[in-house]
């Protein structure tokens, strides 16, 4: 059994009792000592509360109850002498047994054993909660350093309608979902409503950007990702006129998109006009290293995407046919460039295919279609299966973001020839683990999705699928 003294006087004081009486354990023994009879009026205590009226700060009426082994001792009074005091005495009896000590007065002591509760912050932490658009962060559970969080879904969120198992989660996880005062564990398959608020845990700088990216309503990728863009130039096995295209692409997305920072990373340098260019390109959002003792491998690449919070990559075509296994193990949006420039892009093309893996991508479709400003094609193209719950899913979603959506069914027609013969497309391509093998199987696939290869010459954007 734990024994615990409670010293205790004033009004807070008695707030403090009558809560701790309400849910006291019966494996406690608890001692409490005060000094005026308000503090424990009308509180009706357990058998397992002895109570002692005299006053804490003495020395001699102190021994009377300091004759047991205490596992910890609390100190809630009205009074700074009477704080100061009754700490001083209970250090006489026994050095090392941990105080909790309220203060409203910026007591300090040095002892190691010794919590001091400030109450002025946790009211004014408590007040701020109810500040509109300020993030809630949960006190005194796990580290309090901000790694747990309620955030309430807005109207027009991108969040909203999405299932919690079609929702990035990296480096964070929803724990709960609270809708009308009921609380809902969190399945795959829940969706998210307006007004619903979520209980997220996660690293506390990771959880800040989350709660950005649930209360913004557009423009957010590459959130959820990751905050920042990622470029590699091989020098030795790209030729100039790949990397001024692939340059060209990536600092034209990095304006456009709602980016932190962009990662130039060169490898294989050689000093040349080019590599001068590149270094040149450094600049506060623009950050620009050679690695000059190193060869591309999966574990500097993924260690890169993992240290920088990159949320997305871009390649050009015969990267991404070189690196494709390194690539999907990232677990990152990959924006394959074509040979033509990105303000010639019009359109953003999506294929039906499976249905919970087009709808988990949906709001970041739309999310990068509406910062580079291209309409969007949905083909229906399913021989046996009208996907009439997918169609309507992404109809819902264009008017959020207040984007125009053409169905297009044709069941009859290949639309890939047609598409082979645009130039101002991209393709948005679930990223599968077997892109990473033959293609031959993928050939005979009814899902467009899976023969990707076929418009390679496009412009693409994979998003990572665990299959």
């Amino acid at each position: 059994m734990k024994k615990v003294l409670i010293i205790a006087n004033g009004i807070l004081a008695k707030h403090f009792l009558e809560r701790v009486v309400s849910v006291a354990s019966d494996s406690n023994d608890y001692t409490v000592v005060f000094y005026k009879k308000k503090t424990i009026r009308d509180i009706v205590f357990p058998e397992s509360f002895k109570i002692y009226s005299f006053d804490p700060t003495s020395f001699e009426k102190m021994t009377s109850v300091m004759n047991k082994d205490y596992y910890q001792v609390i100190i809630a009074v009205s009074k700074k002498i009477d704080a100061q005091g009754s700490y001083k005495t209970i250090r006489q009896f026994d050095k090392k047994v941990p105080i909790y000590l309220v203060d409203k007065w910026g007591l300090e002591f040095e002892d190691k054993y010794l919590k001091i509760v400030n109450s002025r912050k946790i009211v004014a932490f408590r007040l701020a909660d109810f500040v509109p658009n300020t993030p809630i962060f949960a006190q005194n559970i796990g580290l309090a350093a901000g790694e747990v969080m309620d955030i309430q879904v807005p109207v027009g969120s991108s969040y909203i309608y999405r299932h919690i198992g079609g929702i990035e989660q990296k480096k964070w996880h929803i724990a709960a979902l609270y809708r009308s005062s009921v609380l809902f564990l969190p399945k795959p398959n829940l969706m998210i409503q307006p007004n619903d608020n979520l209980l997220i845990v996660g690293a506390p700088e990771v959880l800040q950007d989350v709660y950005k990216s649930i209360k913004r309503e557009l423009g957010q990728f590459p959130q959820p990702f990751g905050s920042n863009i990622y470029c590699l130039v091989d020098m030795k096995n790209m030729n100039e006129k790949r990397i001024e295209t692939l340059l060209a692409n990536t600092l034209a997305l990095h304006e456009r998109l709602n980016s932190k920072k962009l990662y130039i990373k060169i490898i294989n340098p050689t000093y040349s006009f080019m590599f001068s260019y590149i270094k040149n390109l450094a600049s506060d959002d623009i950050d620009v290293s050679a690695d000059y003792y190193n060869i591309l491998s999966e574990n500097i690449y993924i260690n890169d995407v993992n240290r920088l919070n990159i949320g997305l990559c871009v390649v050009d075509k015969p990267f991404f046919k070189s690196n494709v296994k390194t690539l999907f193990n990232s677990q990152t949006p990959i924006f394959k460039i074509a040979d033509n420039m990105l303000e010639n892009i019009k359109t953003g093309i999506v294929f039906s295919g499976n249905t919970d893996d087009i709808e988990k991508h949906s709001s970041v479709i739309f999310d990068l279609s509406a910062q580079l400003d291209l309409k969007v094609q949905f083909y229906d193209f399913d021989p046996e299966v009208e996907n009439q719950e997918l169609a309507e899913h992404f109809e819902n979603i264009a008017k959020l973001y207040e984007k125009q959506i053409e169905i297009i069914k044709n069941h009859d027609k290949n639309p890939i020839f047609k598409l082979k013969k645009e130039d101002n497309i991209l393709q948005f391509v679930p990223f599968y683990e077997s892109f990473t093998k033959s293609k031959i199987i993928s050939m005979f696939s009814e899902d467009l999705n899976r023969i990707y290869f076929l418009l390679n010459d496009k412009y693409q954007l994979f998003l990572p699928i665990l299959e």
